[in-house]
């Protein structure tokens, strides 16, 4: 992007090793000596430590991939301390209602109880958890919320599966109050909105978050890829009601995408070795080798780094999307 030639700059001194094109690899090559599940974890980790090198405060929120927090991948496994005490909330899409992009449909029973106890056991070890189901009719946003509810489970129904609304129903957040929200741990909801394209420009974005009264907002960084300041998330640091309120802004460390300041357009042509095919389901973000050091390098570490400008802006922390591609390496895709 344009505003980050210099950042952009520094990071293509750093990137080593081209080819013209990758596909995952097969099951049985070299790679599978790489412990995909315990790089994932290491990559969470080392972000967390970075971002709390320069805030102790700052809080980290993995969104899926919730087999992490065990050692063998199983719900009743053995926790995997380190990584829980580098996170402070877990974000899971589709629990009750979306799965595979179904919208407003429940969600596969076989799905929910597969992935519940895991979050039940990182809930028991204080962690929050963030649930996002795509559900838009009265009815299903009520159930959700209730199910959500029952297991104290932060619950946001997203009417709409590109991020990009804030839900007209039901009229005030679950839970409102005008609470002072400075932990995680004293939220009782949230907002997800990462896709801005409804509002003509960044103060009719920003005017239109300061008018709501969500505990926590999850939203990106960029505003047609310019980076929020300080003085913008001033602005709706607080809820309309004057509670404080928590800023998380939305980074991808699973995938990489072809908007981000980072970007070389060059890449689509002779990429970077970490740098893999495009995901057909989202194109324009492609699959990354995220144990690499120079795409870690990308993500924190350094000032350039996206963790560091997100810091730089004020949030309060990051909610860390694609956690779950280790499935695609695993299982060879």
């Amino acid at each position: 992007m344009s505003n980050n030639n210099f950042f952009h700059g520094l990071i293509l001194l750093a990137l080593s090793g081209c080819h013209k094109e990758k596909t995952a690899p097969a099951p049985n090559d070299l790679f599978q000596e790489v412990n995909y599940r315990n790089e994932m974890r290491q990559f969470v980790i080392g972000i967390s430590t970075y971002a709390r090198g320069i805030d102790q405060n700052f809080i980290i929120i993995p969104q899926n991939g919730q087999e992490l927090c065990t050692t063998d991948g199983s719900a009743d496994g053995t926790l995997e301390t380190a990584y829980l005490d580098a996170i402070d909330g877990q974000g899971r899409e589709e629990l009750y209602y979306g799965f595979d992009n179904n919208d407003d449909e429940a969600t596969p029973s076989e799905y929910t109880e597969n992935w519940k106890p895991y979050l039940d056991r990182m809930h028991e070890n204080g962690t929050t958890i963030l649930v996002t189901d795509y559900c838009s009719s009265a009815l299903h946003v009520d159930q959700s919320t209730m199910l959500n509810e029952s297991s104290n489970f932060l619950s946001f129904a997203a009417n709409a599966r590109d991020l990009n609304l804030i839900p007209n129903y039901p009229a005030l957040p679950t839970g409102y109050n005008n609470a002072a929200i400075t932990s995680m741990e004293q939220a009782n909801n949230f907002l997800y909105i990462i896709n801005p394209d409804q509002y003509t420009n960044k103060n009719a974005f920003l005017n239109a978050l300061a008018r709501t009264n969500y505990d926590i907002i999850i939203m990106d960084a960029f505003f047609d890829d310019q980076p929020f300041d300080p003085s913008d998330l001033e602005q709706i640091r607080y809820k309309s009601n004057g509670g404080q309120r928590l800023l998380i802004a939305y980074m991808s460390i699973g995938e990489a995408e072809d908007y981000r300041f980072y970007w070389d357009n060059e890449w689509t042509l002779t990429s970077p070795e970490w740098l893999g095919s495009n995901n057909p389901d989202w194109p324009g973000n492609y699959k990354v080798e995220y144990w690499n050091p120079n795409w870690q390098s990308i993500i924190y570490g350094n000032q350039q780094s996206y963790t560091h400008q997100i810091l730089e802006m004020g949030f309060d922390g990051a909610y860390l999307d694609i956690i779950d591609a280790f499935e695609y390496y695993e299982e060879g895709e």
